[in-house]
């Protein structure tokens, strides 16, 4: 027993210290396909690319008047998400709102609004009827400017940091 333990530990050894060699045909290919690269680098001298100078093209301004000129209320850089949205419970939205919450259960949106009328807000639920889900929203506040919303809204984050406007799009 002892002989085969010995002879199948040697021939381990064996195989172990054969087949892990490096040939030295693949050391040979390898450095001659350097050397064939190396020498078609050589053969072939890269010329410098000129630059070509092209004088820019700038679109003329168009003048119009004031009536066909649109506004866009985006000077503060205040992000605004525009959403359609029907009022589900609550007096009436108007063009900015506060949103503190959105839940796709209703009933979670109804008690965030029993606890933000509690706090003296005129809370508001509306629903957001996406293709893939409803999301109803619990507005705090609406204003109908939107220096007004932030104002409202900056203050709502110390409770609600996740407080964002809401531009009703109907």
């Amino acid at each position: 027993m002892k002989k085969y333990i010995v002879f199948c530990a040697g021939l381990c050894v064996a195989m172990m210290m054969t087949s892990c060699k490096s040939s030295e045909s693949a050391y040979k290919k390898a450095y001659e396909k350097a050397q064939a690269q190396a020498a078609m680098q050589q053969d072939q001298q890269v010329t410098p690319v000129q630059q070509v100078t092209e004088t820019p093209v700038v679109t003329p301004v168009v003048t119009r008047p004031a009536t066909q000129t649109q506004v866009i209320d985006n000077v503060d850089n205040v992000a605004v998400r525009q959403e359609n949205v029907t009022l589900v419970s609550g007096a009436g939205l108007k063009n900015f709102s506060v949103v503190v919450g959105s839940f796709t259960v209703v009933a979670n949106a109804e008690r965030e609004q029993q606890n933000l009328k509690n706090n003296g807000y005129a809370a508001q639920i509306v629903k957001n009827e996406t293709p893939s889900r409803v999301m109803y929203r619990v507005v705090a506040s609406t204003f109908d400017s939107k220096i007004d919303a932030v104002s409202s809204r900056d203050q709502l984050r110390a409770k609600y940091p996740d407080a964002w406007l809401l531009f009703n799009a109907k």
